[in-house]
């Protein structure tokens, strides 16, 4: 059973058969499927599973805290199981590929008060971007 299924489970989510195929599809690591990438493998498992309940699955986990959005460039919306573990995002710049990465300074304490205007910071959302191999390998 993944960690998501485990949470899922531990909340007291009813876990339908269409939910556990959802779960199923983002477990992993480095896991940034579109709604329609989480469908395309959910049906690989549950053939009758539509769009429909994929996309509000997807809603639902979002809400409830439990799966991450995570928006680059105007590119479609992917979805990140691991929603409770800090880490910050490397993107392809080419492809699009999304990678987790943990940096090893605090974020909020790497920005100095002057540049804080006042603000309480709760969160931080960092993005690197580059080239992934394949891409940088493409180009040479």
């Amino acid at each position: 059973m993944n960690d998501l299924l485990e949470r899922l489970r531990d909340r007291g989510w009813r876990l339908t058969a269409q939910r556990r195929v959802v779960a199923q599809v983002l477990d992993g690591d480095h896991v940034h499927f579109t709604a329609d990438e989480i469908h395309a493998r959910a049906v690989e498992l549950l053939p009758e599973i539509s769009r429909a309940t994929v996309y509000n699955t997807l809603g639902e986990l979002v809400s409830l805290g439990e799966v991450l959005e995570v928006s680059t460039d105007g590119r479609a919306k992917r979805y990140d199981p691991n929603a409770h573990h800090a880490h910050q995002h490397l993107v392809c710049s080419s492809c699009g590929a999304i990678r987790d990465v943990h940096p090893a300074d605090d974020p909020i304490a790497a920005l100095p008060a002057a540049e804080r205007f006042g603000f309480t910071i709760a969160a931080v959302e960092i993005t690197y971007r580059g080239l992934c191999p394949d891409c940088a390998a493409a180009q040479h």
